[in-house]
């Protein structure tokens, strides 16, 4: 798999990212929380980069990409995103982020509909609720030691500094824990095609995803069998009889190839 990769000065970080394949019209990864570009995408870049170009990137104090000492949001993420495209000559994109990176994704849409052609949501939230009860408990006693071992390794694999671990790890939790809904006019503002996907065991409740779907004019709903990220090949979800054919990228690409009805 050959790809180029580099660092570009994005709000007063050096933001890592990758390009694979070739195309005219782009498909941007947007990673979830504790995550870098290989934990959460690196099996189905394989499939895809055959038929588009990638762009993949690590957002703030994640994977290869430093921290810039302040709070992480996702309005913040999104600008970021959104920053970097720029500074790639990037006028227009497709975009697919999965958990946090889908409700980043989602921000983006909201914030920058300029540069955004469809996106792909997958495993997004858009409100506290959409989640089962349990997660928040779990979230606020969420410690470093009880982070799973191949998401710590993914980030010791390519991070500067190891030690950097413990403060991707708290920036996220206390994004988590401050959480605050995104306001029902801005997700009904959304116009372009969005393709919703979630599992069927996932951590985002099918009645949030069926919302979302309700309340985007323009949308898609998928709900795949399996847990949070299992479509996508996220590594913390791999068995050892895992095969590439089961993941859904013939039902993204699908969506994607679809003429916008604008």
């Amino acid at each position: 798999m050959s790809f180029s990769s580099g660092y570009s000065n994005v709000n007063g970080l050096k933001m890592y990212y990758e390009i694979y394949g070739e195309g005219e019209l782009p498909l941007v990864l947007v990673h979830g929380g504790g995550s870098t570009i290989q934990t959460n995408f690196e099996k189905i870049i394989t499939l895809l980069e055959k038929k588009r170009k990638v762009i993949a990137v690590e957002l703030q104090s994640h994977g290869r990409t430093n921290d810039r000492n302040s709070d992480l949001t996702f309005e913040q993420d999104a600008d970021d995103v959104f920053t970097l495209l720029k500074n790639l000559n990037i006028n227009k994109a497709d975009f697919l982020g999965f958990s946090n990176g889908g409700t980043t994704t989602l921000q983006i849409a909201i914030r920058h509909p300029e540069i955004t052609n469809k996106i792909v949501l997958a495993s997004a939230l858009s409100k506290r609720n959409g989640v089962f009860d349990w997660f928040w408990e779990f979230i606020s006693q969420a410690r470093l030691e009880n982070m799973p071992q191949q998401l710590k390794e993914g980030y010791e694999k390519v991070a500067e500094n190891k030690a950097d671990l413990q403060i991707m790890h708290d920036r996220d939790v206390k994004r988590m824990i401050n959480f605050k809904d995104i306001p029902d006019e801005q997700i009904r503002g959304i116009k372009i095609p969005v393709l919703i996907i979630i599992g069927d065991k996932d951590v985002i409740t099918p009645e949030h995803a069926l919302e979302l779907n309700r309340q985007i004019t323009d949308s898609e709903l998928a709900i795949i069998p399996g847990v949070h990220g299992e479509y996508i090949g996220e590594i913390t979800t791999l068995k050892p009889d895992f095969k590439e054919d089961e993941l859904i990228v013939p039902l993204i690409e699908k969506f994607l190839n679809k003429p916008n009805n604008r």
